[in-house]
């Protein structure tokens, strides 16, 4: 595995999928010619990185308005975060789920997938809670991490509930989104948690 760049910042959406993808294909001819592969892994991966960089995209526009993102931040053990948007609203897990042509309903515990249930929402809550207990120590204050979900190509997204306990959003509203959502965090407080985040250290200490 290649090691990652001690700056977080300069990672591309997608990055810890596009290492995945050449782990499992090393050849870069090949791996124009696999978008047709059988291998169930290789495709998995690739859908995957469409909706990462569509999200990153999404995400990249909230810069310049007090906000920062990162994207592929990897652990340790080889599993990464999708995005981090820090900013006056809070701090922000995103995961990318891409469900081309699905229907995707969001309850009050959890989502489906045309009807079959998944554990997006468990494992979203989790990501966030881990991430909020690593801030927290790096940066000497308590650091509260809200997670959402970024609904990439489905069909339908119909989301239940005034205030979800995760975010579920299509991939096209959520920079618009978590800028309205009212500040919590002050510019100074930004700069520092965002200064900390954007260290690999942080995440593989």
């Amino acid at each position: 595995m290649q090691p990652l760049p001690d700056d977080l910042a300069r990672n591309r959406p997608g990055d810890a999928v596009r290492r995945r993808i050449r782990e499992l294909q090393p050849n870069p001819l090949l791996r124009l010619l696999d978008r047709w592969s059988a291998d169930p892994r290789l495709r998995g991966w690739k859908v995957g990185l469409v909706g990462e960089r569509l999200t990153g995209k999404r995400l990249d526009r909230l810069r310049g308005h007090g906000w920062f993102t990162l994207h592929a931040v990897q652990w340790a053990t080889g599993t990464d975060i999708d995005h981090l948007a820090i900013g006056p609203a809070g701090v922000f897990t995103v995961n990318s789920k891409r469900h081309p042509g699905k229907t995707v309903w969001y309850g009050d515990t959890a989502i489906t997938i045309n009807g079959s249930r998944t554990r997006h929402i468990a494992a979203s809550q989790s990501e966030a809670r881990r991430v909020s207990r690593v801030l927290s120590h790096a940066c000497g204050f308590n650091v509260p991490v809200r997670p959402v979900i970024s609904v990439v190509h489905a069909a339908k997204l119909t989301v239940k509930g005034a205030n979800p306990p995760v975010l579920v959003l299509a991939v096209e509203h959520i920079d618009r989104v978590l800028s309205g959502l009212s500040p919590a965090l002050s510019p100074d407080q930004v700069a520092h948690i965002y200064g900390v985040a954007r260290q690999a250290r942080t995440w593989t200490g």
